[in-house]
């Protein structure tokens, strides 16, 4: 083998380990950290929650499924409860520029007016690192992370994967399920499900 070969190589391991891996989101794993612009321009980070129960919800306005939830008003329902037993609720919007849901600075704000969400806070993730990150799927994907900052719960709303109203009445809302669960000190019943809805509106870049 050559010298040139041999340096080459050296130069490939090394950027290798430069450059670790993202862990990819794991019940019972630490959640990943992340920070984020919110609709007033002030910057959020995980970590400045630490010691409380989170809940990410991702979301698109134009989207079929997250409308049956919104319309209904039983995503604002739940956000309620959530913040009433002292849960940080924090809406995402990964959908990128040009894209289906996509909003920034008033328009984002202007949205939770209108549909009264009782989030903590709406975070905007334009370039989708926050869902990346998460490997959020659909909207909405719903993850519950306990107090110890480690993930608690990952996927879908509820066992009902439509976009029709109705399919709300009986369905098991695995959420509000998880956050029992958290809040009893219990391991969660079903801590990763399926979830349902529209793609996440990804850039190009991922």
């Amino acid at each position: 083998m050559s010298f040139d070969r041999r340096a080459l190589i050296a130069l490939a391991a090394a950027s290798a380990l430069a450059a670790p891996a993202v862990a990819a989101p794991t019940v019972g794993q630490p959640a990943p950290a992340f920070s984020a612009v919110d609709a007033n321009g002030k910057t959020r980070s995980l970590a400045e929650f630490k010691g409380k129960t989170v809940v990410l919800e991702w979301t698109n306005s134009g989207c079929p499924y997250v409308r049956k939830h919104y319309d209904s008003g039983n995503m604002q329902s739940l956000q309620r409860v959530a913040a009433k037993d002292g849960i940080v609720w924090l809406t995402v919007i990964s959908s990128a520029p040009g894209t289906q849901g996509y909003v920034a600075g008033a328009d984002a704000r202007a949205w939770k007016a209108k549909e009264k969400a009782a989030h903590a806070d709406l975070l905007l993730d334009p370039e989708g690192v926050v869902g990346r990150a998460y490997e959020a799927k659909t909207t909405p994907h719903m993850y519950v992370i306990d107090k110890a900052g480690k993930l608690a719960y990952m996927g879908g709303i509820d066992d009902k994967p439509s976009s029709d109203p109705d399919s709300l009445k009986g369905a098991k809302n695995y959420v509000t399920a998880a956050l029992a669960d958290v809040k009893a000190g219990r391991p969660v019943a079903q801590a990763t499900t399926r979830p349902y809805g529209c793609s996440v509106k990804y850039g190009s870049a991922g």
